[in-house]
């Protein structure tokens, strides 16, 4: 198992990770996780931890996981958007088939409101890309 072992572990955060060096060669044959860095995904930041001086392959090892991570996230947003088009559908078929009055009534003002601003947002963007085009 031990071999099995990545040399880092990062455990993340909202923005980016705490960064861990993983030792299994030690006398006591156990897992030990030194912290050697803190990192931030969205400002690019790398901050040493403890005042210690990262090695070259610890910053191309923070580095490449930055670079996944950002890959990882960005796809997470694509996919939590295309959700929203499904919920849209699924919320369109329920207010025509099943919604009480009642129930319209509760949600109506604060989703045509959220769809208003979305709809703005989206025409604009799209102008805007339409002449740049």
């Amino acid at each position: 198992m031990a071999s099995d072992l990545p040399d880092y572990f990062f455990r993340v955060r909202e923005n980016g990770a705490f960064v861990f060096r993983v030792d299994v060669e030690n006398r006591q044959r156990r897992i030990d996780m030194d912290q050697i860095a803190v990192v931030n995904v969205k400002n690019g930041e790398i901050k040493p931890h403890g005042g210690r001086a990262l090695s070259d392959d610890d910053v191309q090892a923070i580095s490449n996981w930055m670079q996944e991570r950002q890959m990882v996230l960005a796809e997470r947003n694509i996919d939590d958007i295309l959700r929203n088009v499904d919920h849209l559908n699924i919320t369109a078929h329920w207010a025509q088939s099943r919604a009480t009055e009642d129930e319209l009534e509760a949600i109506t003002d604060a989703l045509l409101l959220a769809m208003h601003d979305l709809r703005t947002v989206l025409v604009r963007k799209k102008a805007d890309r339409m002449m740049k085009g």
